[in-house]
């Protein structure tokens, strides 16, 4: 079946830059957007000080949103995240304090600043936290209000909750409320902000399809949901996920020099895609650069890394990750303006393995992957292959440095400061 034509520029533009998957209401929503300012949102649990690359793809369809003259809600989950997400989860999120989940917002808050225009005008984006309106339900209210909408028979049946009972995991009954609670959220912005939209991946279908049928039933009002495809690159590999862990949004976990790194290490098949998902270039030139081939397609790759680098963190940022990149792989040269990373060595220990040093640098989330470059044969320090036998004293630094040149693959270097 083809796809429908869409009317409003804001479908128009989701469909031929890849991100729909799923609709409700396709004819409703697309008349709303192509005739006045549509609001919608998209939640993000606070589980961590920095969202990920594998966030990027929902910040961007805000962008694109607001590009299309509506308006984005950034939704917060100071609420929802004493709860924790069951979605595609073997267990449960380890539980944050309330002062936790507060510094992670504010860690995250200046990401969304980057990609939205925030204010009081009519298509300027806001920011709420779901904590202001649920922290203050009481239990027994709660579920007299809203518990009534919503059948366990229908809610076994969603794969957030299915999947995990069929691995034979644990559920506990705190997790078994998250579908509710973003219902809520979803009834509680359209009243209070007139959001008729919510956004996300489609792991969130069945948790967006509960908030749609709340606000029809109980307010009798339009509302409408709209997934993207969950990500994987050509060969298959989680989104935003590699060998040194998550991508992490936030510049000091993942320098601007990486983040670079990371998107000129693109493969090949998903050049254009990405270039369509996370960059604001133009159709026609996108089909231009995708179609290139050998050295050339490897310049259309320094492009997309150019421009997802300089939305993220900012012209300057982009063209030093640049320049840096030339310098250490093209000309050969090495210079101060390698990451450096200090690490804390420790009395007790004489000689480092060379799995801790690669870990200790960032380049792997733990020994297990650290040791596991090493074994692949993907690991250099101070410009020698690495095996797992090989040790290291403070001594063995580069001498003209006095840290050691963590090298990890072709393009991932820094220096590491013992202490």
């Amino acid at each position: 079946m083809s796809a429908p034509a869409f009317k409003s520029g804001f479908l128009r533009t989701m469909q031929a830059r890849g991100y729909i998957h799923q609709i409700t209401h396709p004819v409703e929503l697309d008349a709303a957007a192509a005739s006045s300012v549509v609001t919608a949102y998209i939640g993000f649990d606070a589980t961590g000080p920095s969202l990920h690359v594998g966030h990027l793809i929902q910040i961007m369809m805000l962008r694109r949103l607001q590009q299309a003259g509506h308006k984005p809600i950034v939704l917060m989950g100071g609420g929802t995240t004493k709860v924790g997400d069951p979605t595609d989860k073997d267990g449960q999120r380890p539980l944050l304090t309330d002062a936790q989940i507060q510094a992670n917002i504010a860690s995250i808050k200046g990401t969304f600043a980057r990609f939205l225009t925030f204010g009081d005008g009519p298509t300027d984006a806001v920011m709420v936290d779901n904590d202001v309106w649920l922290s203050k339900f009481g239990y027994v209210q709660f579920l007299r209000d809203y518990g009534v909408h919503f059948t366990i028979n229908r809610m076994l049946a969603f794969d957030s909750v299915k999947n995990r009972l069929e691995r034979e995991q644990p559920m506990t009954f705190l997790e078994f409320n998250y579908m509710l609670m973003q219902s809520v959220d979803f009834l509680e912005l359209e009243r209070s902000h007139g959001c008729v939209l919510q956004m996300g991946g489609s792991d969130q279908w069945g948790n967006i399809l509960n908030g749609v049928e709340l606000i029809r039933r109980v307010d009798q009002k339009p509302a409408f949901g709209l997934t993207t495809p969950l990500l994987a690159t050509a060969s298959g590999q989680k989104m935003g996920k590699t060998v040194g862990g998550a991508v992490w949004l936030n510049a000091d976990m993942r320098s601007p020099y990486d983040y670079w790194q990371f998107w000129r290490n693109t493969e090949d098949a998903d050049v254009g895609r990405f270039m369509r998902l996370f960059t604001d270039l133009p159709a026609d030139e996108i089909s231009v650069l995708e179609r290139q081939a050998g050295a050339n397609l490897n310049s259309s790759k320094e492009r997309l890394a150019d421009e997802c680098t300089r939305l993220l963190h900012g012209d300057e940022a982009a063209r030093d990750a640049k320049a840096k990149a030339r310098l250490v792989f093209e000309e050969g040269i090495v210079t101060e303006t390698l990451e450096v990373v200090v690490f804390e060595w420790g009395e007790k220990f004489e000689k480092r393995s060379g799995a801790a040093l690669i870990k200790g640098a960032g380049l792997a989330t733990n020994m297990k992957e650290a040791k596991d470059l090493i074994a692949r044969g993907n690991a250099i320090i101070n410009n020698h292959p690495v095996t797992l036998e090989s040790l290291f004293a403070i001594s063995d630094v580069m001498p003209e440095t006095r840290m050691f040149r963590i090298q990890v693959g072709k393009r991932r270097i820094k220096d590491l400061k013992p202490e």
